[in-house]
């Protein structure tokens, strides 16, 4: 699992402090992440390719070869108690609890895909 965005935007750099403050008090280590750019050669690499936001999607799609598409989704089509149209917002502008909404919003999501991975592979029934 890796994190990409699809610009070049703070290439090399940690994450947001904010962001690694509301992941510390959920039990999650941030301190070694840095910002890369999606890269064409994630497609051959990566299983799923999920976007956060439509204006992401669409560049993804813009980028992924035909026979690639299959890869392609929203983050929160696997959410269950969030909308499948629903975007993961940018918390950049707001305060702590946006960035609150979007780890719950991960997480939520993250589950859902878990879900999904165990019952494609058989792991589950129903």
């Amino acid at each position: 699992m890796d994190s990409a965005g699809t610009h070049d935007y703070h290439i090399g750099e940690p994450p947001d402090g904010r962001a690694q403050k509301i992941a510390t008090e959920h039990g999650y280590d941030m301190q070694g992440l840095r910002a890369r750019q999606f890269n064409t050669r994630d497609f051959d690499i990566f299983h799923y390719i999920l976007a956060m936001d439509k204006h992401n999607f669409s560049i993804l799609n813009d980028l992924c070869p035909p026979q690639y598409n299959y890869k392609l989704g929203m983050l929160m089509q696997y959410s269950k108690n969030y909308t499948e149209n629903e975007e993961v917002p940018d918390p950049y502008f707001g305060g702590d609890q946006g960035f609150e909404k979007v780890l719950r919003m991960i997480e939520d999501a993250g589950e859902g895909l878990l879900y999904n991975i165990n019952k494609e592979n058989n792991n589950i029934s129903n």
